[in-house]
């Protein structure tokens, strides 16, 4: 007949090991091997916690060598979004990225009574697939696996700022735009309006914002972006015209944001391919603006009252007027030359 041979891992050999052999973090080591003779699982949870972030440990396979030699002989006693984080460290040591997606895939039934745990291992699962192997379509179905799971859930969890990062990188690199723009503003809002980020972030994301809030042929409140901390990032910045040029839109002034996005027309060519979508949508913001500036007895906007301050030709007038309808931005019907309100 034959056998099976298990491999047994001797965690105090190579607890001690290590104590010998890092003198620096010997102490550290130390530490885990007496939480771990003493069974103190929540105790050993939090050391690994914070041990598994020491800049010593960054390099090479150390924290996959943490995993195999130490953690699976208790990881069914730490609490699954613990063992998770932790994971979420070791999983970037591994040079071969599918050995990556393999690993976490395995994870994945030991924290699967943990929404929230195996809501992350998906979440690490598409990081990989979207920075390192490029697979969109991987990345794609995990976003839509998890939308809907994370959207039920009670408050926000740990989780929902990793996945809306990741949301908003995909989006921004397959688009909708609008979908970016949202799930942009998700992330940060889960990061304390963008605060707790590093400045350079920070602005890279208002930026982005600001010209997916341009651009996104489905973004019209671009008062929720002004009114948003993450934008005022960028006033003591050198694309601190990015918030005059959202504010210009907002009102559907027209002749201010060109003359803006003129000037920036080289660092930022997409302002300028998008000429068509952008007069029709800045049209629409400023016919907005006019509607909602109309007190009870002065609901009527004529056709030429239009033309003069949204500057689209007299002849176009009824089809801005339709759209804008249709997208529920305003209310009201249309009477031949007017639009009542």
């Amino acid at each position: 007949m034959a056998s099976v041979k298990f491999a047994v891992v001797d965690v105090n050999d190579f607890l001690s090991k290590k104590q010998a052999a890092e003198p620096d973090i010997a102490a550290d080591w130390a530490k885990l091997e007496e939480l771990y003779n003493k069974k103190l699982w929540h105790q050993l949870t939090l050391k690994l916690m914070d041990f598994v972030t020491h800049p010593s440990l960054q390099a090479g396979e150390n924290l996959i060598q943490l995993y195999n030699n130490f953690l699976t002989t208790f990881e069914n006693k730490i609490n699954p979004l613990s063992l998770m984080e932790i994971v979420a460290h070791l999983v970037k040591q591994y040079t071969n990225k599918k050995d990556a997606i393999a690993f976490l895939e395995k994870m994945e039934p030991k924290v699967k009574m943990n929404d929230e745990a195996l809501a992350l291992c998906k979440v690490l699962q598409g990081q990989i697939h979207l920075e390192h192997l490029n697979d969109l379509d991987a990345t794609e179905k995990i976003i839509e696996h998890l939308e809907g799971t994370l959207e039920d859930a009670d408050g926000v969890t740990p989780v929902h700022g990793r996945f809306y990062k990741l949301a908003s990188e995909y989006y921004r690199v397959r688009g909708p735009m609008g979908r970016y723009y949202r799930a942009a503003l998700r992330y940060v809002g889960c990061r304390a309006g963008g605060a707790d980020l590093p400045t350079p972030e920070r602005r890279q994301v208002a930026l982005r914002l600001a010209l997916a809030a341009l651009l996104a042929p489905d973004v019209y409140d671009l008062g929720e972006l002004l009114a948003h901390p993450i934008l005022q990032s960028l006033s003591d910045s050198p694309d601190s015209w990015a918030i005059e040029a959202v504010k210009a839109a907002s009102v559907g002034d027209i002749h201010t944001f060109s003359n803006i996005r003129q000037q920036h027309a080289s660092a930022f060519p997409e302002l300028m391919r998008a000429d068509t979508l952008l007069r029709q949508k800045i049209a629409i913001l400023c016919l907005m603006e006019m509607a909602f500036n109309r007190t009870s007895a002065q609901r009527k906007l004529t056709f030429a009252e239009v033309s003069t301050q949204a500057r689209v030709p007299r002849d176009e007038v009824e089809l801005l007027l339709m759209k804008a309808l249709a997208e529920n931005l305003i209310k009201g019907h249309i009477d031949q030359v007017t639009l009542l309100l």
